[in-house]
């Protein structure tokens, strides 16, 4: 199988996942209790030679979590057939992997809001006020 890519050229290689299957649940009638279509995917973060170091320090903060002595392990069993699984199960931790090591956010440089609207959140407190105020002013009849 080909490596599971993470982001731009960095690659994780099919030798640094481990597999396990396993009966799934759900769908499937009498073919769910004899084949062992839940994939389980691992993964060693902490030892991995692949991830570069700022990325790998990246994912283990923002993984912390989900990690189990420096393994994420995902699970996939949505589906009726292994191989399909498989795929789906790469799918997830590549997605995983992207996102825990995708670079943080430029913070936000605080802004003035500008007089316009300023004076369109004032005006638009003033509708308001006038449309509550007429409505207390009209007597109730029941």
């Amino acid at each position: 199988m080909p490596p599971v890519h993470i982001r731009g050229a960095v690659f994780i290689p099919e030798t640094e996942l481990r597999w396990r299957f396993s009966r799934s649940s759900g769908p499937g009638g009498q073919h769910v209790n004899k084949t062992e279509t839940a994939v389980e995917l691992s993964f060693d973060v902490a030892g991995t030679r692949s991830l570069p170091a700022p990325l790998k320090e990246r994912a283990l903060q923002r993984l912390a979590g989900k990690l189990v002595d420096g393994v994420i392990t995902v699970r996939a069993d949505e589906l009726r057939s292994q191989f399909r699984n498989r795929d789906a199960a790469r799918a997830k931790l590549a997605a995983l992997l992207a996102a825990a090591t995708a670079p943080p956010p430029k913070p936000r440089r605080p802004t003035k809001p500008t007089r316009g609207s300023q004076e369109r959140r004032l005006a638009g407190k003033q509708r308001r006020g006038e449309t509550k105020r007429l409505r207390s002013a009209r007597p109730n009849h029941d």
